[in-house]
């Protein structure tokens, strides 16, 4: 893909991932990598931001004799994700009338 994507994108792929099930670091950046060109290092700092803003919320299981955070999407996060997929929708929508010429 040749578009850059934006950290309001990134942060809307994040939770969407996220609103389907718990997850931790690693299966949501395999997740993200699968369509998208991004890399651990690209997807640990958004997670802490949204961690930090009190999009996510984190709590840690043992999983093969150490601890793995995994992160759910808070009510706060909900709202955000309702909100990023309302405006993506009109973006998409007046991009593709510009890239598809439509009227």
């Amino acid at each position: 893909m040749s578009f850059p994507i934006s950290a309001a994108l990134l942060d809307a792929c994040v939770l969407a991932q996220l609103s389907t099930k718990d997850s931790y670091g690693y299966e949501v950046t395999q997740e993200l990598s699968s369509r998208l060109r991004v890399s651990e290092s690209t997807i640990y700092p958004v997670l802490r931001r949204l961690q930090t803003t009190g999009q996510l919320s984190t709590y840690d299981q043992p999983f093969q004799g150490r601890m793995r955070r995994y992160y759910s999407l808070s009510d706060q996060g909900a709202v955000q994700l309702e909100n990023y997929r309302a405006d993506w929708k009109q973006f998409s929508s007046n991009i593709n009338k510009i890239l598809e010429k439509e009227k």
